[in-house]
């Protein structure tokens, strides 16, 4: 119904009911819907290796069993340990918004939320576990120096390998993040996370 000088008319149309302005339907061809799904599939396998790669870092550095020295008396190595504890449950929270995204056809936050959301949060923790793991690293470095790493010491291996799986949790969430940047640029274009 639309209303001329307080008289209601009907409208040749029906109009569509909007309750929040991210609920506006976007028209997407079959090929279009096809690529936007392949982007979030790609979004979400990226999601799930870092996911996987934090998650394993996190206890191979937990799973040390060495009476001397432990991942607790090295200020650097639990700096590893709550970095890739932190970027795992966050990882873990953006599969589930993939999914729900993937699954659905729309974000759980309204789409401007959701967009800035992503690329900030993958900003802060893609720098965070890079400082974490480079710590790691020189600490490391220090332990091999001072003959406190022998070449079988099972506590200098562990932590290595969780330093390196660090490290590939940050390539993985360097390259979420890439991606989801690619969807702010578009938001900010466009008017929509997607390009097409």
């Amino acid at each position: 119904m639309t209303r001329n000088c307080g008289v209601e008319s009907p409208s040749p149309r029906p109009r569509i009911h909007q309750t929040h302005p991210h609920d506006t339907p976007h028209f997407h061809s079959t090929l279009s819907e096809r690529k936007l799904r392949r982007f979030n599939t790609l979004i979400f396998v990226f999601r799930l290796a870092a996911f996987s790669s934090a998650l394993s870092a996190a206890v191979f550095m937990l799973a040390t069993k060495s009476a001397s020295p432990h991942w607790n008396d090295f200020g650097a190595f639990r700096f590893v340990v709550a970095a890739n504890a932190i970027v795992a449950l966050y990882s873990l929270f953006e599969m589930i918004a993939s999914a729900w995204e993937i699954s659905r056809g729309s974000t759980i936050f309204p789409e401007f939320c959701q967009v800035w959301f992503d690329f900030s949060h993958d900003q802060v923790f893609a720098y965070m576990l890079l400082s974490a793991d480079a710590a790691g690293t020189e600490m490391a470095r220090q332990l091999r120096r001072v003959a406190t790493c022998t070449a079988n010491n099972a506590f200098c291996i562990q932590s290595d390998i969780a330093v390196g799986l660090g490290f590939a949790a940050f390539l993985f969430l360097m390259i979420s993040s890439l991606l989801s940047g690619f969807r702010v640029a578009c938001f900010v274009i466009k008017g929509s996370r997607f390009h097409l």
